[in-house]
């Protein structure tokens, strides 16, 4: 495969992938306490009603917190929580609960 190939077929996968984000999963960890009231202590929540975090993708992360923050999804209990979220909170988190296992 020559140089420009390689460099096309790489940015059409990161296209398809959201991206990679800057996240700090420490940073995210220390964080995510506000969360784990509903989505667990390790992103395993024991509600039905409430995702579990642990292992979900970077990215829709990422695109699902901007939305609760932005108005662009609305929910009673996550819209207000995201609200106080920056650009690094939700970066972080995400890169926190994305490098958790599902079974953690």
């Amino acid at each position: 495969m020559n140089t420009i190939a390689g460099i096309l077929l790489f940015g059409i996968l990161l296209g398809f992938t959201g991206g990679a984000t800057a996240g700090d999963a420490t940073a995210g960890k220390d964080k995510s306490a506000a969360c784990t009231g509903c989505h667990g202590v390790n992103g395993i929540s024991s509600n039905p009603m409430w995702p579990n975090l642990a292992g979900q993708q970077e990215g829709y992360l990422v695109k699902q917190l901007h939305a609760f923050r932005d108005g662009v999804r609305d929910d009673a209990l996550m819209s207000p929580m995201a609200k106080t979220l920056s650009d690094a909170d939700i970066d972080n988190l995400a890169a926190y609960y994305s490098n958790l296992q599902a079974g953690q």
